[in-house]
Order: structure tokens, then C-alpha cells, then sequence
């Protein structure tokens, strides 16, 4: 939301800027701008912050030249987040090079005030003095797990360190236990939907890229967080927007629908949560090309920005306040931080079941 709103470059540097002038509207809107609330900050690369402070001085200082040198240029902002959750996903990074990159090692972190929220305000509050002793002791474990003081040392299973978590009877439950309902259980009839697959940018003559990179081998390419070459959807699947289209109507990326028809260019899905909730949109095929890849040309995918959503990663469940989560660990985390993240998504004890192996 933050890259496309104050249009963040996604490969960033210590001297990158964002991409606005000073006549679009968005300009005139940083000029009016008292406050900036900014979530999970954690997660992003300390150069975004920079890349904003940056930026601001530039549109800034046609309003008042004496704001010039403000952090900021003297607008406010809030940087919202818990260290104790995911770090920014750098690929390829060391632990080290991560906590490098984080906000901590900004040159702007020494003009900031720290705040601590001392309350879980995402736990619902109890009626009862047992209810309530309850919702303390809960906290205090999801606590402990981010503090890394659950868990005992050992070998690993791959013979590198590690830490068992211990988890409470009640939230632990056999994998045998779990039934999902499967895309082939929903009624209707199953389409296909196809990708137009392209090698762009290839340095070679045409012959030698359909030689080296023939579609079979660009039908097979699956990133993360990218449409697949078959799409298979009925109505009545839920899947999940993964662009952003349309932020002013609700199509983010994570917006959660639910497919109602199924055309031949197109799909209808309705939103089924947030504030768009019951809104209808046309879904079409579109161009959509990855930033950073090891390919060595420039993949570009035409299809549906969707995927079938019936369960999430814990990644994504980031931010999230859930009634319930049913949390699936058949080979364990591999850091304190991502099982409290997993965790803390709950809003009462009673809603957290865990399926471990």
C-alpha cells in the first residue's frame, strides 16, 4: 500500500526517490498533509523511509523553504509495527543483512520516539473474572514466544540449532483431525484459464529465444506471489486479488473474493470482507511482470491477478486480527518471530487451534 500510494520504487537504493512531480494531485495532497500513519514499518526497507524523507523535501520546499531541513519537512508521521514480528523479506540476505536493512539502522532512527503499547488491544475483553485472568495468561504467552523465552534448546532435526516450542495442550491437535473442504467439492463446473506467456528484453535473435525459452519452459515458471499458467476456478471458489488495482474501490492486493461467474476473458467476483464487502468487480486477464527475478530476460505473464485462497501463509496473515486461526505446522517455524505472528492473529484463546505433526 505504501509503494503504490507514494509511488516507492521497488528495487530501492540509499539515493532512490519517489516517482512525483509536482503537478499531479497526489503532490498537492503531501502539501496539505499534517500526519502520516505508517503500519507495519518492521517490515519495510529502512531506504523507504528514506526514500519518502527524501522526496518530501523536494515537493516541501515550494510550500515554506524554511521546512526544508524539518524531518519530514515537519509533517508527522507514525510508524506503527512490532519488532518482535517478520523482519523485511530480503532476498537471499543473511540474518545479519536483515537487520541491517531494518528501519533501527536508519540514519532517521535517531529523531525518532519510541512508544510502547503495553496492552494487546487485538484480544477481545472477558465478562468474567476467569475470563478474564484467562485473556492475561494468553497474552503473556504470545508475549514470551516473541521474547523467545518459550523453548528449549536443541540439536534441530537437520542436526543445526534450534528451539521446541512447547505448546499448550489445549490449542494442539493430530493432523489427522483436519478436513478441508477442496475446490472439487464446491459445485459447478471447473474452467481453465490459460496464460499468455512472453520472454521480453532477451539480448539473442527471436530464433534463439524460442530455442533456449520455448513456452512449455515459460508455462512452467511459478514465482511466489504471481498468477500461475493455469488458473482453474468455478463460482463459489474464494480466491484472493494479488495486485493492486484499484485502491480507492477496495481492489488491493489480499483482497479477499469470491468468484460469482465465470466468462470466457473475464471473472465476476464479489469481495466478501472489509469494507467493500458485497461490491462486485470484473476480474480480467492482464500483463503483469515481476521486478526481480534471476531470469535473464524479462518474464511477463498475461493472466488473472488471482489465486485460489482457502488458507494463508503466515507472512500474509501479518497485520490481521482473526476470530479464528487454525495454524497448520506439519514441519514447525523456523523463527520465535514468525510463530508469534502466527499466533497473535487471534482475538480470544478460544479460537486458536494448532495442527502440528
Amino acid at each position: 500500500m505504501t509503494h503504490s500510494r507514494f509511488k516507492i520504487s521497488i528495487i530501492l537504493d540509499e539515493h532512490s526517490l519517489c516517482s512525483i512531480s509536482h503537478t499531479p494531485d497526489i503532490a498537492e495532497l503531501i502539501k496539505q498533509t499534517k500526519l502520516i500513519i505508517w503500519d507495519e514499518a518492521p517490515m519495510q526497507h529502512c531506504y523507504s523511509f528514506e526514500c519518502i524523507a527524501r522526496s518530501m523535501r523536494d515537493i516541501m520546499k515550494a510550500v515554506d523553504p524554511g521546512r526544508f531541513h524539518m524531518p519530514f519537512r515537519g509533517i508527522t508521521v507514525v510508524l506503527d509495527g512490532d519488532f518482535f514480528q517478520i523482519l523485511p523479506a530480503i532476498t537471499r540476505a543473511s540474518h545479519g543483512d536483515i537487520i541491517s536493512l531494518c528501519i533501527t539502522h536508519s540514519k532517521l532512527w535517531k529523531i525518532t520516539r519510541v512508544f510502547k503499547l503495553r496492552h494487546n488491544m487485538r484480544l477481545a475483553r472477558g465478562n468474567t473474572s476467569g475470563e478474564l485472568q484467562d485473556l492475561r495468561d494468553f497474552a503473556e504467552w504470545v508475549l514470551d514466544i516473541g521474547n523467545g523465552n518459550i523453548g528449549t534448546p536443541n540439536e534441530g532435526t537437520n542436526g543445526d540449532g534450534g528451539d521446541d516450542i512447547c505448546f499448550p495442550k489445549r490449542f494442539c491437535h493430530l493432523t489427522s483431525e483436519i478436513t478441508i473442504e477442496s475446490m472439487m467439492e464446491t459445485p459447478g463446473e471447473m474452467l481453465s484459464y490459460f496464460s499468455v506467456d512472453t520472454a521480453d528484453d532477451f539480448p539473442g535473435s527471436v530464433y534463439d529465444q524460442l530455442t533456449s525459452f520455448p513456452p512449455e519452459y515459460l508455462n512452467s515458471i511459478a514465482i511466489p506471489g504471481f498468477p500461475l499458467h493455469e488458473l482453474r476456478l468455478k463460482a463459489g471458489v474464494v480466491v484472493m486479488l494479488m495486485c493492486n488495482l484499484n485502491q480507492m474501490l477496495g481492489l488491493c492486493n489480499g483482497t479477499i473474493m469470491k468468484v460469482t461467474r465465470c466468462l470466457d476473458q473475464c471473472v465476476e467476483c464479489e469481495v466478501i470482507a472489509g469494507q467493500f464487502k458485497g461490491t462486485k468487480y470484473f476480474i480480467p486477464r492482464m500483463e503483469l511482470c515481476p521486478t526481480e527475478t534471476r531470469l535473464p530476460f524479462k518474464f511477463c505473464r498475461k493472466q488473472m491477478p488471482l489465486q485460489v485462497f482457502y488458507a494463508m501463509t503466515i507472512n500474509k496473515a501479518q497485520g490481521q486480527s482473526l476470530e479464528n486461526v487454525a495454524l497448520f505446522l506439519p514441519k514447525g517455524v523456523f523463527t520465535h518471530g514468525q510463530f508469534y505472528v502466527a499466533v497473535g492473529r487471534v482475538t480470544s484463546p478460544q479460537g486458536l487451534k494448532l495442527y502440528s505433526g
